[in-house]
């Protein structure tokens, strides 16, 4: 489309989540302490994986990976979210905000692509227990890594690419308190066609290409756990997985919604948008530890070790 007499916006209007003062205070101390859980929470676990040699195994690599993700998701959006919310100018530049768009995109579809892995990871082990040294040697578990980290980056880069050769001049706000992608469509008087083609079909083939290996590996999983015959070896085996299924549950059952249902500055939006990116990244360690018997352990040696080193 012709931009005509249109003048092309150079920064935009975040409305955030509340645009009432009160409530907006009340949001500034629920997420100030969300993020410092998060940051908390994410960087205990790294600490533990790397201090305690026993957990330095395929499974505890991946998960330090997604602990490394989650920081890196939650401070793309939420540092930005708490300073609005403060800010009686909430705007962003295009390019800060294509920026942050960006930044979502990649770490959001790389822990997608992490997840997937770990699912394989939990097969192997469960499914294959006698050749899980050989089938996730450390060399295999590095290229599953750097490639979720290419893989995602890719998603991104295409997607930001074909935002960037859009204009923007219909209007400058963005019902949101984050700069992601689909909720930039709206706001351009460019032919957005393409991109949302583009959008619609690397969310299906990154959402379903990372969440098929998922059910197909738990498919396998629950097949050989009902194959055990005893209870507590059953019990074991589901003990090792629930951790991952539940982190799956969390961030599928609202990211994949996110980006697939359609821009309209819905509540809804903002609820799978504040799911996937802020309360994910918070739960995912409590998950893990609180499910792991393992990361517990490591936990409370390193307790009793930090005073004594003081």
């Amino acid at each position: 489309m012709a931009l005509g007499n249109h003048s092309t916006i150079t920064e935009f209007l975040l409305l955030g989540l509340s645009t009432n003062p009160q409530v907006q205070t009340l949001l500034f101390v629920l997420f100030l302490n969300i993020y410092l859980l998060t940051i908390l929470g994410n960087l205990m676990l790294l600490l533990v994986i790397r201090a305690d040699s026993h957990l330095h195994t395929p499974m505890y690599f991946f998960l330090s990976h997604l602990s490394f993700l989650d920081l890196c998701l939650s401070s793309v959006t939420v540092p930005r979210m708490l300073r609005d919310l403060l800010s009686e100018i909430k705007t962003i530049s295009v390019r800060g905000c294509l920026a942050q768009g960006f930044f979502v995109f990649i770490t959001a579809g790389t822990e997608g692509f992490l997840l997937s892995v770990m699912a394989y990871d939990r097969y192997a082990a469960i499914c294959n227990p006698l050749l899980y040294g050989q089938m996730m040697r450390k060399q295999l578990c590095v290229q599953l890594v750097s490639g979720s980290w290419g893989l995602g980056f890719l998603n991104a880069l295409i997607n930001i690419i074909l935002a960037t050769n859009l204009d923007f001049c219909e209007s400058h706000i963005i019902s949101h308190y984050s700069c992601e992608v689909p909720s930039l469509f709206p706001l351009s008087c460019s032919d957005i066609s393409t991109n949302l083609i583009v959008l619609f079909c690397s969310t299906l083939l990154h959402g379903f290409g990372t969440f098929f290996p998922i059910i197909s590996s738990y498919a396998c999983i629950v097949s050989t756990i009902l194959s055990i015959s005893s209870t507590s070896g059953r019990s074991k085996a589901f003990s090792t997985c629930s951790s991952h299924l539940t982190a799956v549950s969390f961030f599928y059952g609202s990211g994949l919604l996110r980006y697939l249902m359609p821009t309209s500055g819905s509540p809804l939006e903002l609820i799978f948008s504040v799911q996937y990116s802020v309360i994910t990244p918070m739960l995912n360690p409590l998950i893990y530890s609180l499910k792991n018997k393992e990361v517990k352990a490591a936990m409370r040696i390193l307790g009793t070790y930090l005073p004594h080193s003081r």
